[in-house]
């Protein structure tokens, strides 16, 4: 059950990467994005000034955190002494990611009045891998007891 639930995060960590990738170059090459209700959400979401952290754009930020995420997900990549933290450090890594993704998402609905379909899609697909960390963890947990 366990290689299931890890291998289930990866592909959503995988599918987050792809969304997190498509924005982050839209940002970085300063091209419109493609969204399903029309550019103009996705495009006031680019455009505001949370778009950004620092000198990164959340979308880049997005895609390290999928990176780690799928990383720590893959129980085969990682280091022999990492091996038993991974179910903890996923789910910390997970609960950060969607607790930035719930303050995004107040953001662009209470604050810059747009919604970005790519971003509610990054949202969904985080909130799914800190659901699926839990029980990851509650797992691992359960195997080492």
């Amino acid at each position: 059950m366990t290689k299931n639930i890890q291998w289930l995060i990866a592909v959503l960590a995988l599918l987050g990467l792809g969304v997190s990738a498509y924005l982050g170059y839209a940002y970085l090459a300063q091209v419109e994005v493609s969204c399903w209700e029309g550019s103009a959400g996705c495009d006031a979401v680019k455009a505001s000034r949370y778009a950004w952290v620092g000198p990164a754009p959340v979308p880049v930020l997005g895609m390290m955190a999928y990176v780690a995420i799928l990383w720590l997900s893959l129980p085969a990549l990682l280091p022999a002494a990492l091996k038993p933290q991974a179910p903890l450090l996923l789910f910390g890594l997970a609960t950060v990611g969607a607790m930035f993704s719930a303050y995004l998402t107040y953001l662009e609905l209470f604050v810059i009045y747009a919604v970005c379909s790519w971003c509610v899609v990054s949202a969904v697909l985080m909130v799914l891998i800190w659901a699926l960390s839990v029980f990851h963890l509650a797992k691992a947990n359960k195997e080492t007891s």
